[in-house]
């Protein structure tokens, strides 16, 4: 009998060692298959074949968004894609960022102890949240041109998303893409290129059945998280934030050169959050923002 037993945790605790060893290894194979093929390069149908084989069960939803990730013209802005998967699955894709950042470095972790490590550490839900809008936000501006919003209406509220922070979180990378597509016209080609800019501004996205820059919900607290690598632990909302404030004054530069109507123009300015001072903590443009508006400076 105790011979039996015996024999009966070796074969579970093997049966546990592989399925471990499969798990890591496909974690590892999404990793490098990001690396390659998140920018230009497309996955060939033998690669996408190898990346659907085998997959445990447990990572299912993790390996399908991967996929979506390195495929053209992607279904990334569809259900089941855009709306936010179970904090499990959300660090399962923490983890495979981090190995495709782990594979471009010359001196590399071992990608198993990388994995153990991750999988054990507590990471904060805002950082896996901003980490797989992040992810999946840069992969429709990667995969999906020309860049075209402007049949989105994006109903945050429908998104399973926790609370005006998560949502904060989506909106403002959806922004970040945004505000990118826009920053060389306004900063790289001289003079800069507003009627170009403002074309790509009349494809943005709607959130909740109105324009982007009515969106206002953002007096969720502020968290730290190391956003940039070589800066250690940044503001979240001064670093997103600051962005969106630039692209709002690009959208009323655009509008001033190219002859836009007072509506318009009245429409930006009160019905977004240029006007809230409040928030002009967060941004490097906050002398601009008074002089537009007129607000006495204070000590």
């Amino acid at each position: 009998m105790k011979k039996n037993v015996l024999t009966l945790l070796g074969v579970l605790l093997t049966g546990i060692s592989f399925a471990q060893s499969n798990y890591n290894d496909q974690l590892v194979k999404l990793g490098k298959s990001y690396k390659n093929f998140m920018f230009q390069n497309e996955p060939t149908k033998d690669i996408i074949k190898d990346l659907k084989t085998n997959v445990p069960d447990n990572l299912i939803t993790a390996n399908s968004f991967i996929i979506e990730t390195i495929t053209s013209k992607n279904k990334l802005t569809t259900q089941p894609f855009i709306a936010r998967p179970d904090d499990t699955t959300l660090k399962q894709i923490y983890i495979i960022r981090q190995i495709d950042l782990n594979l471009r470095e010359e001196n590399q972790m071992d990608n198993t102890v990388l994995i153990d490590s991750l999988t054990k550490k507590d990471i904060p839900v805002n950082e896996l949240v901003d980490n797989y809008y992040g992810i999946l936000f840069t992969a429709i501006g990667n995969k999906n041109q020309p860049f075209n919003f402007s049949k989105a209406d994006f109903k945050i509220n429908e998104y399973g998303l926790k609370n005006d922070t998560e949502k904060g979180i989506f909106f403002l990378n959806c922004m970040d893409l945004c505000g990118t597509n826009i920053w060389g016209f306004m900063n790289v080609v001289k003079p800069a290129n507003t009627n170009l800019a403002l074309s790509y501004i009349k494809k943005y996205p709607k959130f909740n059945g109105l324009p982007y820059y009515q969106y206002a919900d953002f007096q969720f607290p502020d968290f730290e998280m190391i956003i940039e690598k070589d800066k250690g632990m940044q503001s979240y909302k001064s670093y997103y934030l600051n962005k969106y404030y630039e692209t709002l004054l690009y959208h009323l530069i655009c509008l001033n050169k190219e002859g836009g109507t007072e509506k318009e123009i009245n429409n930006l300015l009160l019905g977004s959050i240029l006007k809230e001072s409040n928030l002009y903590k967060y941004t490097e443009h906050k002398e601009v923002l008074e002089s537009i508006f007129k607000v006495q400076k204070k000590d």
